[in-house]
C-alpha cells in the first residue's frame, strides 16, 4: 500500500510540475527576431556585387565564401579563381578553395592548394591542419598527414583543437 501512495505521489509531483513549467513558458514575452536572409538571397547580392565590380577581389572571395558555406564547392572554386586572378598570393584564398576542391573528392587538387599556400607563408596554419586531413584522412598517407598536423601545432601549440589535433597524430601513428 505504501508502494501505491508513494507511486501516487511520485505521479501528483510530476503532473504538477509539468503544469507549472508550461505556466511559466506562457508567461515569458515573445519577441520577435527577424530571420536572416535566405542563403541565395545573399549569394544573389554577392552576385550582383561582383557584375558591378569584376575587379574586386574582396567581392570575389566574398561570394566565394558564401558559396562554400552552402556547400556549393564547384561554384566556389570558380569565383575563388577569378579572386585569385586579382591576388594570386591571398593564402586564405587558397586554402578554401583546397577545402572546397576536397568537398568535391578532388583530393590531389586539394593537396596543390594548401601547399601553395604553405609557399607563400609557410607559417599559415590552416594550411598545415587541413592538408594533414586530405593526406590521412582522403589519400591515407598517415606518415605525411602527421608530418602537417606537428606543424600545425608547432605553429599553434594552444589552438583550439589542439588536443584533438594530437588525438589525431596519436591513432595515426598506431
Amino acid at each position: 500500500m505504501k508502494k501505491i501512495v508513494s507511486s501516487m505521489i511520485m505521479l501528483l509531483l510530476v503532473v504538477t510540475l509539468g503544469c507549472k513549467q508550461r505556466q511559466e513558458q506562457k508567461q515569458q514575452p515573445v519577441t520577435y527576431t527577424p530571420a536572416a536572409p535566405p542563403a541565395q538571397m545573399q549569394i544573389d547580392q554577392l552576385q550582383q556585387a561582383t557584375k558591378q565590380s569584376p575587379k574586386s577581389a574582396p567581392a570575389w572571395i566574398d561570394l566565394g565564401n558564401a558559396l562554400m558555406d552552402s556547400q556549393r564547392f564547384a561554384e566556389a572554386i570558380d569565383a575563388y579563381d577569378k579572386a585569385l586572378a586579382l591576388e594570386p598570393k591571398n593564402v586564405n584564398v587558397l586554402v578554401d578553395q583546397g577545402t572546397c576542391y576536397r568537398g568535391i573528392g578532388k583530393f590531389d587538387k586539394a593537396v596543390e592548394q594548401y601547399q601553395k599556400a604553405i609557399k607563400i607563408d609557410p607559417g599559415f596554419p590552416n594550411a598545415h591542419r587541413n592538408l594533414g586531413v586530405v593526406l590521412s584522412a582522403d589519400l591515407h598517407k598517415n606518415k605525411e598527414g602527421i608530418k602537417e598536423f606537428q606543424r600545425y601545432l608547432e605553429i599553434l601549440p594552444n589552438a583550439s583543437d589542439a588536443e584533438s589535433i594530437r588525438q589525431s597524430i596519436r591513432e595515426l601513428s598506431k
